[in-house]
């Protein structure tokens, strides 16, 4: 079984690469671990007229990291094996993207995440996922 998950470094995220490891001992197989995270585009119209591409690049490799680090510890403290990857983009979008190139079997994300406008009904990225994947997609409190 290949498993996504999106992280954007809220506890929420990290609640279900948590879920994951616990999960293990119930599932016939380990599964195939994916985390994602997804950077908003910043390079729009006039932006590049001051910042490099380099420059924007390594700010959504930093960005990205950070919010990977936690997920990513908890994942080596479990001894679990993964992949990682970063995106920029529509989070909603590039998560269902993504889950499409890597044929993953199931998303499992925060039903809430770090936009606090987001968290007041079900978070708006995790909604969209819902609406947009071909894939099951576990919600996690």
């Amino acid at each position: 079984m290949k498993i996504l998950i999106p992280v954007d470094g809220s506890a929420g995220a990290n609640r279900a690469v948590e879920y994951v490891i616990r999960s293990v001992a119930w599932l016939k197989e380990t599964p195939q671990v994916c985390l994602l995270n997804v950077q908003w585009k910043l390079a729009s119209g006039n932006v590049k007229l001051f910042i490099n591409q380099e420059t924007i690049n390594d700010y959504y490799r930093e960005q990205g990291a950070s919010a990977l680090a936690e997920a990513r510890a908890k994942l080596d403290a479990a001894g679990m094996a993964y992949s990682y990857h970063i995106s920029i983009g529509a989070p909603a979008e590039a998560i269902v993207q993504y889950a499409q190139e890597q044929q993953v079997d199931q998303i499992m994300m925060s039903a809430h995440g770090q936009d606090k406008l987001s968290n007041l009904l079900l978070g708006s990225v995790a909604s969209k996922v819902t609406q947009l994947a071909s894939v099951p997609v576990l919600l996690i409190k």
